[in-house]
């Protein structure tokens, strides 16, 4: 199947937003360019999910995929009126990364903007995983997994981990939520989505179990690991909304673990966002506790993360 939109350099699709009804040649637009401000209230959809992609640490090229996708459907729509073809595809995607990286933030803004260009009724995500679909018995995991999609009709089925469907092998119940999903992917294509996230080698592996699975999903975007600045960012952002800062010798420890921690080729499950929301929250409770014993409330120090606040956990299950 082809796909609609590429994120490859041979392949991009340049779009030229223009108001006027002059005939102009397109131009391709610069990387990460702001959409402009100006735009005709129809583009009101782009200009929403445009601003609250701005508040997303990196993931550019998920930010030029999603404005990619919103190009396509608004420029199918105008074919149809125009009486061109603009034959319907599916929009099943698949998240492949490590944890933390931003797959459910992303799933949520997509199920947003499809809503309001009406490819999706209500635009609402289902989360679910292996549990939530795999029964007990001969039969369950098909029930189980048809009520799912029921529930997803008009959103998006986001499935984490989902590569561990396949874990079991062939006797498994995992292959009849594989199967079935399938089928329903392919009845109702035009009435839900379905994203099926995980780490990418796992999820390529999944691919292979099914030989109709490959074909049903058009869009396929990495997620890549944060880079230690982009960490830090996650971080101060983290700390600005809750009125906090950090000392700059805090600062200093922080970036260094940091940069240590994701360096560690071992740790291939290190959770990136939702690692550093952990080193915050716990950094929070820790100086609460410290200005509680010092008996200390001056406004400064009230708002101030020093480094012997800071709380760095090396167990496997915090990565």
């Amino acid at each position: 199947m082809e796909n609609p939109i590429r994120m490859k350099n041979n392949g991009q699709i340049t779009v030229m937003i223009n108001s006027q009804k002059k005939k102009v040649l397109p131009r391709e637009l610069p990387e990460n360019k702001p959409i402009p401000k100006n735009l005709p209230s129809e583009h009101a959809a782009l200009r929403e999910i445009e601003e609250e992609l701005g508040s997303l640490v990196g993931m550019d090229e998920m930010k030029k995929m999603i404005k990619e996708i919103y190009a396509w459907i608004y420029i199918n729509k105008k074919r149809e009126e125009n009486g061109l073809k603009s034959g319907k595809q599916a929009l099943h995607m698949m998240f492949k990364g490590n944890p933390g990286t931003g797959k459910t933030t992303v799933a949520r803004l997509i199920g947003k903007l499809f809503q309001k260009m009406n490819v999706l009724s209500k635009g609402h995500l289902i989360e679910a995983e292996r549990a939530d679909l795999v029964g007990e018995y001969i039969g369950h995991t098909a029930q189980k997994t048809r009520d799912l999609v029921k529930k997803a009709m008009g959103g998006i089925l986001f499935i984490d981990e989902a590569y561990s469907l396949g874990r079991g092998g062939e006797k498994d119940f995992g292959k009849e939520a594989i199967d079935t999903l399938v089928k329903h992917m392919e009845d109702k294509q035009h009435d839900f989505i379905l994203i099926l996230a995980g780490y990418s080698r796992e999820m390529d592996f999944f691919l292979s179990l099914n030989p109709g699975l490959h074909s049903r999903f058009p869009l396929v975007i990495d997620f890549p690991d944060y880079s230690t600045e982009q960490l830090m960012e996650i971080g101060y952002r983290m700390l600005d909304e809750r009125q906090y800062t950090l000392s700059h010798e805090a600062e200093k420890v922080m970036k260094d673990h940091l940069a240590s921690v994701r360096d560690d080729q071992h740790l291939r499950t290190f959770s990136n966002g939702r690692y550093v929301r952990n080193i915050i929250e716990k950094s929070i409770r820790a100086q609460a506790m410290r200005l509680l014993m010092q008996s200390n409330y001056d406004k400064h120090e009230l708002m101030t993360i020093r480094s012997n606040d800071l709380i760095f956990e090396k167990k496997d299950s915090d990565y």
